[in-house]
């Protein structure tokens, strides 16, 4: 029954008694439920700018306060990951979605019921505002060496996580199911649901894809087997898939990586916690598919090349910042969705469900992909020679 408490159990209800509801609903039982899914949509938009300051700044405080040349180099390597599996992504997204037969239905739904009444949330900030402002204060916290903003930060960070996890990750399964209500009584999401089944198991095999990319190009860069370290990840795997929390995962990720010959310990007991916080690589590409998809279904046509390179890039940043907990990297790039690719509340609710929806398996590609990225860190190290006793471990 533990299963059963779980959000992707949650959202899954969410998602199926929100289609059973809107497919026999009448006019007035739609009318509060697009109300409510207004009001919660205004509760989940006020928040993102608080989310994006959150999760960015604090985390450039403490990534800067420990900066060091070992530290540069697992930035870029998360960076390059993250990036290049959303270009991988979007390339087979121009490839793969039109053939899925993705249709847009707009000019046959049926019309919504108007809100019985708005109640507007208004944000404190846009969200791009809030990305520079998190950047620009971050960056000069750790310039001015500001210990107080620096806690104030950090301090902010866990006030701000708790928003997320008693506020908006319990009311998301509801807003999830008046979302689907409303797909099902308008008739959007009638014929799409196999689409979204076939798009996950896409999704799944771009997975194996670039863990295979990422482990071979560590053993070409190191001239060590990748083998040695990927035999071992079992049990951080299957952990990740039933946690899909990069965080809760990290310390049978310590004892999987420690277990590894070719991997040299400092640099397991360096790289792995960083990388649990800031390699994503996984929840990048599952993400960038998944608004490509939702912006066919939704909106009737892919979004433009120049905005998802942008976003692609974008969201690397976000990446590095997002927490390794469910859903972090969707919740911290909720803005970065908003403004770069223009999506409504219907498009962002529907991105929340599918990509929870198989967040284990993105959670399960990051960290295994972590073990790559460390063959690489030890790599440079014996390069550069670096000595074993120099590198401490990074707290975050």
């Amino acid at each position: 029954m533990k299963i059963l408490k779980s959000l992707p159990a949650k959202l899954l209800l969410g998602l199926l008694v929100g289609m059973v509801v809107g497919l026999f609903a009448p006019e007035g039982l739609m009318t509060i439920i697009v109300t409510a899914k207004y009001i919660m949509g205004q509760v989940i938009t006020f928040c993102v700018p608080l989310i994006v300051i959150g999760f960015i700044a604090p985390s450039i405080t403490k990534l800067g306060s420990s900066a060091s040349r070992m530290l540069t180099v697992a930035l870029v390597l998360a960076y390059v990951s993250s990036i290049l599996a959303a270009f991988l992504s979007m390339g087979a997204g121009y490839a793969i979605i039109p053939g899925l037969n993705i249709a847009s239905n707009v000019d046959s739904l049926k019309e919504l019921p108007a809100v019985a009444f708005q109640l507007d949330i208004p944000q404190i900030m846009p969200v791009m505002s809030a990305l520079v402002f998190s950047v620009l204060l971050g960056l000069a916290a750790v310039w001015t060496k500001a210990g107080t903003t620096i806690r104030i930060l950090a301090e902010f960070q866990q006030i701000v996580l708790q928003i997320v996890s008693k506020i908006v990750i319990p009311v998301l399964p509801f807003f999830i199911g008046c979302t689907f209500a409303g797909l099902a009584y308008d008739g959007t999401i009638t014929g799409q649901l196999p689409v979204f089944l076939i798009v996950i198991v896409i999704v799944m095999l771009g997975h194996y894809i670039w863990m295979g990319v990422l482990y071979g190009a560590a053993g070409i860069y190191t001239g060590t087997n990748p083998i040695e370290v990927i035999k071992h990840y079992g049990p951080a795997y299957i952990t990740a898939v039933g946690t899909m929390s990069s965080a809760a995962t990290l310390s049978v990720a310590l004892t999987c990586a420690h277990k590894s010959k070719v991997l040299r310990k400092d640099m397991v007991d360096f790289g792995i916690p960083l990388f649990a916080n800031i390699h994503l690589c996984g929840s990048v590409l599952t993400e960038v598919f998944f608004v490509m998809v939702v912006s066919k279904i939704l909106y009737g046509q892919l979004p433009s090349l120049s905005s998802m390179i942008l976003f692609c890039l974008l969201l690397g940043v976000f990446a590095i910042g997002a927490p390794g907990v469910p859903g972090g990297t969707v919740m911290a790039s909720l803005g970065l969705i908003m403004s770069v690719l223009g999506f409504d509340q219907a498009g962002t609710g529907l991105m929340l469900t599918i990509f929870a929806l198989q967040d284990s398996f993105g959670t399960a590609c990051n960290v295994t992909g972590d073990g790559a990225l460390t063959m690489m860190l030890t790599g440079y190290a014996k390069k550069h020679s670096i000595a074993e006793e120099s590198i401490a471990a990074v707290e975050l």
